[in-house]
């Protein structure tokens, strides 16, 4: 295992609070901070196997939509209700124009615009998607980047 400090190769390393920092450091460099614990060889895991486990588990992720046929929903339902738009805005407490513009379809009101009009209208004008991100491996090209030829002073 690799001290975070100094870089050193050793067996023991001790996990240890440096300037508010959690840093596995070997015993020379522990006396910097104050030792929390030891650190088990089952808890530095290999890089390899960390990227395996990650790639196995793809992240998912909510994300929220304007149907895309908002404007005749918004529209159909407010005449439904017998309401001008004039009269439609006071009560939603947004302008006239933006109502008209909503209604034309020139303007896609935002997830809060949306759930307002929703609890107003009584209609569904989000829907949710579910979508799944496959984490790629990322392997060397065999190229140079910008990091080879960065030489760091100590």
């Amino acid at each position: 295992m690799i001290c975070d400090l100094c870089g050193a190769k050793t067996e023991l390393l001790f996990k240890t609070s440096i300037e508010n920092s959690e840093l596995n450091v070997c015993k020379a460099c522990s006396v910097f901070g104050k030792v929390i614990s030891e650190v088990r060889i089952e808890e530095a895991k290999p890089k390899k196997a960390r990227e395996e486990a990650q790639m196995q588990s793809p992240e998912k992720e909510l994300i929220f939509v304007i149907a895309a046929d908002y404007a005749e929903k918004i529209k159909k339902k407010r005449e439904e209700l017998g309401l001008k738009q004039e009269d439609f805005a006071k009560i939603i407490n947004e302008k006239q124009a933006l109502v008209h513009k909503m209604e034309t379809g020139h303007f896609e009101p935002n997830i809060d615009l949306a759930r307002k009009l929703e609890r107003f209208l009584k209609i569904k004008l989000i829907e949710q998607y579910e979508e799944t991100h496959d984490k790629a491996a990322r392997e060397k090209t065999g190229t140079f980047t910008i990091g080879d030829f960065i030489k760091v002073r100590k």
